[in-house]
């Protein structure tokens, strides 16, 4: 028999609550999110050989992703503030598509997960990007930003197989 997937974050009576994870023990938990940042060749170059005005833009962005999971509870409502113990930033530049693939993983030992952390970090990282370049490209484009990877609680461990699953199908 499959188990009924309920909304966590809603009370009976349909109302929006954090959840309680008091009585939850602590255990080692890990999540990875992915996503891109695109744009013009001229712009991947100067990132690339550090030519950008306002500085080293993989350093900042790598600090800012650290900073924006560090500030995860501040900005999504029903998130916990959490102790994280490590957060990990890592770039990867695509020269032939113009594109530098960003890669948070954030990890604690804790009562919750740390996904949202993750995703925060990798929209952070890649919106300090936009910033740090906007004034020689506009039209950069951030993209595909998703969990790969989620380790511990009591869902246990879940892995992105690249599909994408109809939302509107069982």
């Amino acid at each position: 028999m499959r188990e009924k997937k309920v909304f966590t974050h809603f009370n009976e009576g349909g109302e929006a609550r954090m959840v309680d994870v008091s009585q939850k023990g602590a255990t080692m938990r890990e999540a990875i999110a992915h996503g891109s940042i695109s744009m013009n060749r001229e712009t991947f170059r100067m990132i690339v050989d550090k030519r950008i005005a306002k500085g080293d833009v993989l350093g900042v962005a790598r600090v800012a992703g650290i900073m924006g999971a560090k500030r995860t509870a501040d900005l999504i409502p029903m998130c916990h503030p959490l102790n994280i113990t490590n957060v990990e930033i890592n770039f990867f530049p695509s020269q032939g598509e113009n594109k530098i693939e960003i890669e948070a993983r954030v990890k604690i030992k804790g009562q919750t997960g740390v996904e949202m952390e993750a995703f925060l970090a990798v929209a952070t990282a890649a919106l300090t990007i936009y910033d740090m370049c906007k004034a020689v490209d506009r039209g950069m484009i951030i993209s595909d930003i998703h969990l790969v990877e989620k380790k511990g609680g009591k869902s246990g461990t879940f892995r992105w197989k690249g599909e994408r699953k109809d939302a509107h199908k069982g």
